[in-house]
């Protein structure tokens, strides 16, 4: 195997063996099949390219100490995938399916888990686009079911240590009924203009607000949002946010922690009085928040010590990663054990 210097890995594409698929034509989907290709072939007037119908998900394969590969929260990512489908209108991938081609990719790419401790892990990517051509709007018939694999390290250049955020009244991420509580490509590409613009300045990413009243926080362009205060765990409730895997979990983790857990719409007043605040999602795990600058409003929060992560968000990632890599006990059945 080539040499990986696995701690320095960024969040980027590296070729692994295999990937798996399966077609839908003809109202069902085919077999699986597993290819070392990393092409696919796509009519030029597929309904993926022109319409959007494409969805993906992100999850992580993790190597225990014990050797045992860890796929986290399979199910869940299923689940959200099909809620996908449906709000774009495509043909829905039995959940059974999503997880056989799943467990097949990572089982065919074992060579590529990281080592335990390495600070990097396996990161999945299931895609699930419209293939079927035509030029009208309306549904495809066709899909391709796609599921590759590529080892990463930490998704923000900091890793888990604190960084500055940045509001920008001027973009919108995703609009209140439209696609952003469902994962598909066009809501992080409403996002790129802004992220580049926060990247410029200086910003680990935008924080984005309601697209409707401009009044309460929505999500951070790649991650929920979430803020602690009083001993309780407080993430924003809103018709745009993709519901993200992790903060699900990390909401059950605070409640074992002894915290009060709120969901609901936060004013982005509310800012001032968070003792601490993150950034969670599959990619970054947490990424804590040093700062939030409002240029417009000439308006900086500032969140306990802008150099350490708060004691809360050290206590949450590492109950969530030590769950992950089966350093804790797996009490709410998350992690799937490959037999290996």
């Amino acid at each position: 195997m080539e040499n990986i210097n696995w701690s320095e890995l960024t969040f980027g594409y590296m070729k692994t063996d295999y990937n798996v698929r399966t077609y839908y034509k003809d109202g069902k989907w085919s077999d699986l099949e597993v290819t070392d290709s990393d092409q696919i072939t796509l009519h030029m007037a597929s309904t993926g390219l022109h319409y959007g119908q494409e969805a993906f998900e992100g999850l992580k394969a993790f190597r225990g100490k014990d050797g045992k590969i860890r796929i986290f929260r399979m199910r869940e990512n299923a689940l959200r995938m099909q809620a996908s489908c449906r709000g774009i209108m495509m043909a829905e991938l039995p959940v059974e399916t999503f997880e056989e081609a799943v467990i097949e990719a990572v089982k065919r790419n074992l060579r590529f888990v990281p080592p335990y401790e390495s600070g990097a892990s396996l990161y999945i990517r299931p895609l699930l686009i419209g293939t079927s051509p035509q030029v009208g709007v309306k549904p495809g018939n066709e899909y391709l079911f796609v599921v590759f694999t590529t080892p990463v390290g930490p998704y923000f250049k900091s890793g888990f240590k604190p960084a500055p955020y940045l509001i920008l009244r001027n973009f919108d991420r995703a609009a209140p009924h439209g696609t952003g509580t469902v994962k598909v490509g066009g809501n992080y590409a409403a996002g790129l203009h802004a992220g580049e613009i926060a990247h410029d300045k200086g910003y680990s990413a935008v924080l984005f607000l309601d697209a409707k009243e401009k009044k309460y926080i929505d999500e951070c362009g790649p991650a929920n949002f979430f803020g602690i205060k009083n001993n309780t765990y407080i993430t924003p409730e809103s018709s745009s946010i993709l519901p993200s895997i992790t903060n699900k979990s990390l909401m059950v983790l605070a409640e074992e922690l002894g915290m009060k857990v709120e969901r609901r719409p936060v004013p982005v007043e509310e800012l001032e009085t968070f003792e601490e605040a993150g950034a969670c999602g599959t990619a970054a795990v947490i990424s804590p928040v040093s700062r939030i600058d409002d240029l417009e409003k000439n308006k900086s929060y500032v969140f306990g010590n802008e150099s350490e992560p708060g004691a809360v968000s050290v206590k949450l990632y590492n109950k969530l990663r030590a769950i992950q890599y089966g350093d804790e006990e797996d009490k709410y059945g998350w992690v799937t054990v490959l037999e290996v």
